[in-house]
């Protein structure tokens, strides 16, 4: 792993902020230069959060079975995503390769930080292809230097926007190939019907997992994002991240939601019921020329028109997102699974709709 490290990552003398110097609990807290009063209630809000969200952390162990030493909270799975480039990618040397169509940050996170993006799409079904994976891999071995080479691998499963999962042993046969750090966003995991790659961690040291608060647990607006990898590479990740990168207030909101565990379940289930429901209602509708199969909280269609439609739903206050520009997604909407409520008056203008 610190062969693939930028050498000043590598060589990183990591900011100590005062929550890290003192972790226990005191009387008097002079060390932080925090304002001693409390204007909105004893809160807790005038002090410094954890910056490393160990409560946090042990409760996604208890309830998730995320390794303790293993996770490392970020601002969202966005700035974990950043935090890789900025481990392991030399601006203006090294590349990236990404599966399109995928989740579009990736690529511009690659553009921030001055990293190559390579390309396998996958197929027109969004299968993965490895044939032209492996062929890749190949002739990118072949070409590094010293100072330039492929560092990371993105895998988004189930992959935004297509909605379709990819099998365990898939992940596992992309970790084999490739000898960089292969990512593996579980965003929408937790809709699922396939084991998280999480257990393939003790095998390959060179895979990173990012899970997410925001889908299944319901806490998008607090943004909390969950890599789990090594130990080494979680050090890495904490090393170099901000100070105190996930606010008190949501490490606070994040745990009360871990507390309802029954609940998420109760609401995935209903979620995955109504996922089923609208694969056949939509399938119905005059304009939906094709649904695509789905292990995600939403569903990719391809219509006659998505322009048209969209501004058609945008115009009842419906809004969906348009994904037409991805590869493979020519007239294609995205359709997040909402209440039945929503879902219904969705329908009911899908149906109203004229091409």
């Amino acid at each position: 792993m610190r062969s693939l490290l930028r050498k000043n990552i590598a060589n990183l003398k990591p900011y100590s902020c005062a929550r890290n110097d003192f972790t226990g609990q005191a009387e008097v807290y002079l060390d932080a230069n925090e304002n001693w009063r409390d204007f909105v209630g004893n809160t807790g809000r005038n002090r410094y959060p954890d910056p490393v969200c160990s409560l946090l952390r042990r409760a996604l162990d208890e309830v998730m079975g995320l390794p303790f030493e293993h996770t490392v909270v970020g601002n969202g799975s966005d700035e974990l995503i950043d935090n890789l480039f900025r481990c392991f990618c030399n601006p203006g040397q090294d590349s990236v390769l990404l599966m399109p169509p995928t989740y579009g940050a990736y690529r511009v996170f690659a553009d921030i930080n001055d990293v190559q993006v390579k390309t396998v799409p996958l197929d027109a079904e969004f299968a993965l292809d490895f044939p032209a994976l492996e062929q890749f891999l190949q002739e990118e071995k072949a070409e590094r230097t010293e100072t330039s080479r492929c560092k990371l691998l993105f895998i988004c499963s189930p992959n935004n926007p297509s909605g379709n999962a990819f099998p365990l042993s898939q992940i596992e046969r992309v970790c084999k190939l490739f000898d960089g750090i292969t990512v593996v966003d579980e965003a929408y995991f937790d809709f699922s019907p396939f084991e998280s790659a999480v257990s393939l961690l003790d095998k390959y040291p060179n895979l990173v997992v990012l899970r997410t608060l925001s889908k299944c647990w319901a806490l998008a607006n607090a943004r909390i994002g969950i890599g789990v990898a090594s130990k080494e590479i979680c050090a890495v990740l904490n090393s170099m991240k901000y100070p105190y990168n996930v606010g008190g207030p949501s490490q606070d909101l994040a745990l009360q939601a871990l507390m309802h565990r029954e609940d998420v379940q109760a609401g995935l289930q209903g979620i995955s019921e109504e996922r089923k429901r609208m694969g056949q209602e939509l399938g119905l509708v005059a304009c939906i020329e094709r649904v695509f199969a789905s292990h995600a909280n939403f569903y990719l269609v391809r219509v006659s028109d998505a322009l048209k439609l969209y501004h058609y739903l945008a115009q009842l206050g419906i809004i969906v997102r348009n994904r037409s520009k991805e590869l493979h997604c020519e007239n294609c909407l995205r359709i997040t699974i909402g209440s039945r409520e929503e879902n219904d008056k969705l329908l009911s203008a899908l149906h109203s709709y004229k091409d």
